[in-house]
């Protein structure tokens, strides 16, 4: 019988595939992330599929905006991936796949296909997942798979997901459709968006304080580069 991995093997595995520090503000989003996708790695009741990868790679994308050495960004990903023993190009390719059929869908289509009232000739293998999914009463959601649902409403239609009333709409319709807690869906999208948001206020924070720093090590270089006048004769 093998033993079922640790959160602990995951974090080991990844620290030594990224071996870089990083970044302190990051960090708390690469760990959730990835004891998120550990923990459901070893769940019985889970299964890959395209919408979860979608989910993964925006959280990820979304999250670590604007992280530098940008260079690493791959590489934490990557490590991420792999530390959870999957495999990275998989998810970079699903996820780059659903976002192309999600822009080529008007979002009425799209909401529609999703919930499973109607079936479109654009994806036979996202086709099968969604059927998969509604006919699978051991169907292990997750956030990241609400979040893929999201991103690919959001593909399609940035303007509807802007706009309360119809995002609440759409996700209602997909939750019955595919026979998930319309809820649940709701609040770990709420959550999402409010993340987001907060996530962004830190960076702005944290922008302003580095721009504060900088101007007050130029103002010290400048007095310390002005020469200082000699007393005159006179005095």
């Amino acid at each position: 019988m093998n033993n079922v991995r640790t959160v602990s093997d995951t974090k080991r595995t990844f620290y030594t595939l990224h071996t870089r520090p990083i970044n302190t503000i990051y960090r708390r989003v690469v760990e959730e992330l990835m004891v998120e996708m550990h923990l459901l790695s070893v769940n019985i009741d889970f299964s890959y599929n395209p919408i979860y990868a979608l989910g993964v790679v925006t959280t990820f994308d979304r999250f670590m905006q604007g992280y530098q050495p940008e260079r690493d960004q791959e590489s934490i990903f990557n490590a991420i991936i792999q530390a959870v023993e999957q495999e990275p190009q998989r998810y970079r390719r699903d996820a780059e796949r659903l976002q192309a059929v999600a822009q080529g869908v008007p979002d009425q289509d799209l909401i529609a296909w999703l919930s499973q009232t109607t079936h479109l000739d654009r994806d036979a293998d996202l086709q099968a997942q969604l059927q998969a999914i509604a006919n699978n009463s051991n169907f292990k959601y997750s956030r990241l798979f609400a979040i893929g649902l999201f991103s690919l409403l959001e593909f399609s239609s940035p303007e509807l997901v802007k706009d309360e009333k119809q995002r609440n709409q759409a996700l209602k319709a997909i939750a019955t459709g595919l026979h998930l807690s319309d809820d649940k869906l709701s609040k770990d999208l709420d959550l999402y968006r409010s993340n987001l948001d907060k996530m962004a206020q830190a960076l702005i924070v944290m922008a302003d304080m580095v721009s504060a720093d900088r101007k007050k090590r130029e103002q010290r270089k400048l007095q310390s580069s002005t020469p200082v006048a000699p007393p005159s004769a006179n005095e």
